[in-house]
């Protein structure tokens, strides 16, 4: 059951939590739960981070789709 939740929020998430993780090769369990426990301390400022940074990586998967259709043809 808790590994069916983690699949539907892996896949319906920005994927900000596994960018961030691949990229300073870090757990991705830790940055959820600093992203979890800094938005309680900090009053949701990390959250808007969270939607920040989830915008702009949709955005350069976007760019990146439209980048490869047009050098593909």
């Amino acid at each position: 059951m808790m590994q069916r939740i983690l699949t539907f929020f892996e896949r319906h998430s920005f994927g900000v939590c596994t960018y961030l993780g691949g990229r300073f090769n870090i757990s991705i369990n830790k940055i959820r739960l600093f992203f979890i426990y800094s938005s309680f301390l900090a009053v949701g400022m990390p959250l808007v981070f969270y939607f920040f940074a989830g915008i702009v990586l949709d955005i350069r998967n976007y760019v990146k789709r439209i980048h490869s259709r047009i050098t593909d043809q």
